[in-house]
C-alpha cells in the first residue's frame, strides 16, 4: 500500500491521470471527424485510411499530452513557453480556494496505476492469444496438394507477391487465416479445399493473399497494442471496429477486380459461414467483419450506406446490437440459399455421373495429378478406362476379380452417409466426421458424450466427441481427434485444440 501511495505522490503519475482525462474530449473530436468522413464517402480504402489515421492521430496527440503534463523539469521545453491546457501542478495548484478542485487534484494521480494495470491485463491477453494462434502453425497442420501450391503460386503473380506464401491444412482453424508478416501462412480447414468449387476456393486464397499484400497482419498486431495502451477509450473500439470493417472490404473490392464475379464470391462467403462451427475469430480470416453487410454490399454495389457516427459510447453499443439482429435475422435467408445451391449441384452431378464420382466418390483419395488427367479425358470410354485403372492400381491383389481397396472405400462411405448425415441436409460424407473416417477409417476408439461433458471439469456443455487411432498412415502414431456440436443439432466439427 505505502508502495501504491509512493507512486501515486509522484508527479509523473499526475502527468499520466491528466493525459488519460484529456484523451477523452481528443478521442472524442477525432471520432466526430472520423464519422463525418465516413459518412462523406462509401471507398472503402479511403474510409480505411480515415479509420488508421484517426487511430495514429489519436496515439500521437496522447503522446504529446503526457509529455505536456509532464513537469517542467524533465521537459526539454523552454521556461517560458507555456502549454495551452494546465500542467499536473498547475492544475493541482490552481484555484487553491475551491474545494473541488483541490479534490480533483487529488484523484487524478490515482488513475495511473488503474491504467497501468488495465494495460499490463490487455497486454498479458494480447500475448496470450499470440502465443495461441502461433502454435496453430506447427500444431494440426498437412501440407496441400501439388496442384494447389502451383495455384497459389499463380494467384501470388497475379498480385505482384514477392514474399513466399506457404498453404497449410488445418485440423484447427475453423476458418481460412492469415499468421505471420516475414513468412506468412495460410492455412485452410481441413477439407476445405475438397468440399467447395475451385472458384470459390480460389477466391478465398485470393482473399487472403491480398490480406498478405497490404501487410494487414502487422497492421493488426500494431492496432491491438494501441487498443491495448487506450482500452478505456470507447472511441478506440469504435475505430478499430472501422478499421477491420473496411479492411475486409478492401480486400473483398480485390477479390472481385481480380475474379471479376462478385456473385460467386459472395458464395463462397456464405459457403464459409455455413462449414463454420464456431463465433472464434482469427486476427486475418476471410470472414471477419460483418458478412451479411460484405455479401450485400458485394451483391448490391450501389445501395444506400449506412449512416453510424459516434458521438458517444452508447452510439456504438445500439449499433453494434442492431448488426447483430441484422445477422440474426438474415441467417435463416443464406441457409436457404445454401440449400437450393446443393440441390441444383446434386441434380447436375446426377446427370453427370463420372463428376459425380470424381467430386464425391474418391475426392479424398484422388490425387491432383490424377484429377487433372480424368479432366483432359474427351470420352466417356476414356473416363470409363480411367476409372477401371485407378481402382486398379490400389488393389491390393493386381488382377484379382475382388478388389478390397474399392470396397472398403465405398464402405466406408456408406457408413458415413448412413450415421453422420446432419438435419441440415448436408451428406455424411461431407461432416468432418464422415471425412476423417473416409480418409482415416474407424478409429480405435470412440468416446462419445451426447449430452455434454461438466465445465467443472474443463469440459465442453455442448456434445462432443474423441475418436483415437493407435497410427494413421502419413500423420504418426497416438492420433486423437474432438469433434464439437456447438449448436446441439447433430453437426459436429474438428475441435479447435483437439486431442487430449
Amino acid at each position: 500500500m505505502r508502495l501504491l501511495e509512493s507512486l501515486v505522490g509522484t508527479p509523473l503519475a499526475g502527468a499520466v491521470g491528466w493525459t488519460l482525462l484529456h484523451s477523452l474530449w481528443e478521442g472524442a473530436m477525432l471520432a466526430a471527424a472520423l464519422g463525418a468522413v465516413l459518412v462523406a464517402t462509401r471507398s472503402p480504402r479511403i474510409r480505411y485510411a480515415a479509420a488508421c489515421a484517426a487511430m495514429l492521430v489519436m496515439l500521437g496527440a496522447f503522446g504529446v499530452t503526457f509529455v505536456r503534463m509532464m513537469p517542467e523539469s524533465v521537459q526539454h521545453a523552454t521556461a517560458e513557453k507555456k502549454p495551452p491546457f494546465p500542467t499536473w501542478s498547475a492544475a493541482a495548484n490552481a484555484d487553491g480556494g475551491n474545494p473541488s478542485s483541490t479534490a480533483l487534484a487529488e484523484a487524478v494521480p490515482w488513475l495511473a496505476p488503474v491504467w497501468i494495470a488495465g494495460v499490463w491485463i490487455f497486454y498479458l491477453r494480447h500475448v496470450a492469444g499470440w502465443i495461441s494462434v502461433s502454435r496453430m502453425r506447427r500444431r494440426g497442420v498437412c501440407g496441400v496438394s501439388e496442384h494447389w501450391r502451383n495455384r497459389l503460386a499463380d494467384l501470388s503473380g497475379r498480385l505482384r507477391l514477392t514474399r513466399p506464401v506457404v498453404l497449410l491444412e488445418s485440423s484447427l482453424a475453423e476458418a481460412p487465416m492469415v499468421l505471420g508478416h516475414f513468412r506468412p501462412y495460410i492455412l485452410m480447414p481441413v477439407g476445405l479445399l475438397a468440399g467447395l468449387p475451385v472458384s470459390q476456393v480460389e477466391a478465398i486464397l485470393l482473399h487472403e493473399l491480398a490480406h498478405i499484400r497490404r501487410y494487414d497482419y502487422l497492421v493488426n498486431v500494431l492496432q491491438r497494442s494501441v487498443e491495448g495502451l487506450l482500452f478505456y477509450h470507447p472511441a478506440v473500439w469504435w475505430m478499430s471496429r472501422v478499421m477491420r470493417n473496411e479492411r475486409e472490404n478492401c480486400c473483398d473490392d480485390l477479390v472481385v477486380e481480380m475474379s471479376g464475379d462478385a456473385h460467386e464470391y459472395a458464395r463462397a462467403l456464405a459457403a464459409l459461414e455455413e462449414n463454420r462451427g464456431s463465433g472464434c475469430e482469427p486476427a486475418v480470416a476471410a470472414r471477419g467483419g460483418n458478412l451479411v453487410k460484405r455479401i450485400r454490399r458485394l451483391l448490391y454495389p450501389k445501395g444506400p450506406s449506412g449512416v453510424w457516427t459516434p458521438l458517444c459510447a452508447s452510439a456504438v453499443f445500439v449499433a453494434t446490437a442492431v448488426l447483430a439482429v441484422v445477422a440474426l435475422q438474415a441467417a435463416p435467408a443464406q441457409e436457404d440459399a445454401a440449400k437450393l445451391e446443393a440441390e441444383a449441384k446434386a441434380k447436375a452431378e446426377k446427370a453427370d455421373p463420372y463428376q459425380r464420382w470424381l467430386n464425391e466418390e474418391v475426392v479424398y483419395i484422388i490425387s491432383d495429378a490424377e484429377r487433372g488427367a480424368f479432366l483432359k479425358l474427351a470420352t466417356d470410354e476414356e473416363r470409363e478406362h480411367f476409372v477401371d485403372q485407378f481402382w486398379e492400381v490400389r488393389n491390393p491383389t493386381r488382377g484379382a476379380a475382388e478388389n478390397a481397396f474399392k470396397e472398403e472405400h465405398y464402405r466406408r462411405i456408406a457408413w458415413a452417409n448412413e450415421h453422420y448425415r446432419t438435419a441440415s441436409g448436408r451428406k455424411g460424407w461431407q461432416t468432418d466426421r464422415g471425412y476423417i473416417y473416409i480418409a482415416y477409417g474407424p478409429p480405435d476408439e470412440i468416446e462419445s458424450h451426447p449430452s455434454g461433458g461438466n465445465p467443472a471439469t474443463s469440459q465442453p456443455p455442448y456434445p462432443f466427441e474423441y475418436w483415437w487411432y493407435k497410427h494413421v498412415d502419413g500423420v504418426g502414431d497416438a492420433v486423437s481427434i474432438r469433434f464439437i456440436d456447438r449448436m446441439g443439432t447433430g453437426d459436429f466439427h474438428v475441435a479447435p485444440g483437439n486431442g487430449r
